[in-house]
């Protein structure tokens, strides 16, 4: 099979802010009960990415993880991540791949996935998207040769994870 596409660029500073997880495929990191998850991107002064993924567990409560992304190569398209401690991102084969593969012109949606085709990601700036748009978006990621059959797609009620939510954190 041939290696799965992305974006031809990335506008970093247009693309970050938070994003809502419409769907995904399993993840052995984030339960399938989760809920009202979002990713919130920003730029740290060496560069990277700063990442904070956030949600509510199974149980009601309020989790997160926080991570860093790096670019790969000039477009901006393909990233690596790591959330593990800083002291430890310097031991290999620890980071993720995180690769832009559809885009909206507006950076309002986006679809995400690995060049192994095991993860996968749909990502909006607003908790919903029209059935339309993400019907576009998951034809892409199969036609890129993603298996659909397990996809998760996770419950909104509008709640978003505060800081003062986080107390152990």
């Amino acid at each position: 099979m041939s290696e799965i596409e992305t974006i031809p660029t990335l506008d970093l500073n247009r693309y970050l802010g938070r994003w809502h997880e419409i769907c995904r495929l399993p993840l052995r990191w984030e339960g399938e009960a989760a809920t009202d998850i979002t990713a919130t991107y920003s730029l740290k002064e060496d560069g990277k990415v700063r990442v904070d993924n956030r949600c509510f567990d199974k149980d009601g409560q309020a989790t997160r993880a926080l991570g860093e992304a790096t670019p790969v190569d000039d477009t901006n398209a393909r990233l690596k991540v790591t959330f593990l401690p800083k002291g430890l991102r310097w031991l290999p084969f620890t980071d993720g791949d995180y690769w832009v593969l559809k885009l909206d012109p507006n950076y309002q949606v986006s679809l995400v996935g690995t060049p192994n085709r095991k993860h996968l990601w749909l990502l909006s700036r607003d908790f919903s998207l029209p059935p339309e748009i993400r019907g576009a978006y998951l034809a892409e990621a199969q036609r890129q040769g993603f298996d659909l059959a397990d996809l998760i797609t996770p419950q909104h009620t509008g709640r978003v994870v505060r800081d003062e939510m986080l107390a152990n954190d």
